[in-house]
């Protein structure tokens, strides 16, 4: 088994051989890197940022599962932290949230997305837009900073994802809050897929458990905990075929097992803090609400 060193350090080549890649390209493969087969559809996991206020074609790489800046609240004024900015797509329409009295702070610990971030950023002339290369278990920020933490499809290429969260809890003001959208699992994926390197960075195989998610969540010391999108993934059997026999394709399709982008709210707690049940899931295809707790297996 590979170490979070040789795991981090994976992630990190992916995803500069992805930086100055279209995003045509990084779209047909499972999260933009990795092996997947090129597809003539659209992307696998990225959903469609074109309608939303701030929208920076450049910066889009298509290289997220979610749309987290829809769902994080953002008000005037505000200070966001991106985590894993890549070129800056999050950061753009978190700005246009802001305004000019907010500030956002990219940070991602592949340079060469921090560079293709700053060539954006220069080009549109924002100037209260920054990024900073660094590691998410380590952000290189102040403590109790941040109004609103947002990320996209980030976490789950983290080893240690106890230690980005207790990061976060660290840069959040008291009351602020983090809406983030990730991918998690329902079931156990075959050892084919969890062992695939190249998957680890596509995003699949360092996945965990959904419900396991939430309590690392509350473990952190969050409130709130709300899932406000839920998306589940196909994987077609082109890209099953590079790590599964026909049979274990069979297998995996009729095992129940579930590759889920999930968009997570929670808050810290603080005098901003209004009272909501813990935890809800929201299902905004129909606009109901279940009440449920990790482990509960109401999602």
């Amino acid at each position: 088994m590979q170490t979070e060193t040789q795991l981090k350090e994976l992630v990190r080549e992916a995803y500069t051989t992805v930086a100055d890649q279209p995003r045509g390209v990084n779209g047909a493969s499972c999260c933009g890197v990795g092996g997947c087969s090129p597809l003539d559809e659209a992307a696998i996991m990225a959903d469609d940022y074109t309608h939303l206020a701030g929208y920076v074609p450049d910066a889009d790489l298509g290289l997220g599962c979610g749309l987290p800046t829809q769902f994080a609240q953002i008000k005037p004024g505000d200070t966001v932290i991106d985590l894993g900015s890549g070129a800056g797509n999050d950061c753009f329409v978190a700005r246009h949230e802001t305004g000019p009295t907010g500030k956002v702070i990219g940070i991602d610990f592949t340079p060469t997305m921090i560079d293709r971030a700053r060539r954006n950023a220069d080009t549109l002339g924002y100037n209260n837009v920054e990024f900073r290369v660094g590691d998410i278990e380590q952000m290189p920020v102040a403590n109790n900073i941040a109004d609103v933490v947002v990320s996209n499809c980030v976490l789950n290429l983290v080893p240690n994802k106890a230690n980005v969260l207790a990061e976060i809890a660290r840069v959040l003001k008291p009351g602020g809050h983090f809406s983030i959208s990730d991918i998690v699992l329902q079931g156990d994926l075959p050892v084919g897929l969890r062992q695939a390197a190249d998957l680890y960075a596509g995003c699949v195989s360092g996945a965990i458990q959904h419900d396991e998610y939430l309590r690392l969540i509350q473990e952190a010391g969050f409130t709130q905990i709300t899932i406000q999108k839920s998306k589940a993934i196909n994987l077609p059997d082109s890209i099953l075929a590079n790590y599964l026999s026909a049979n274990e394709i069979a297998s995996y399709r009729q095992g129940g097992v579930g590759i889920v982008s999930v968009t997570v709210y929670a808050e810290k707690p603080g005098t901003l803090s209004v009272a909501k049940p813990k935890i809800k899931l929201t299902d905004l295809s129909n606009s109901s609400t279940q009440a449920c707790t990790p482990g509960g297996g109401c999602c």
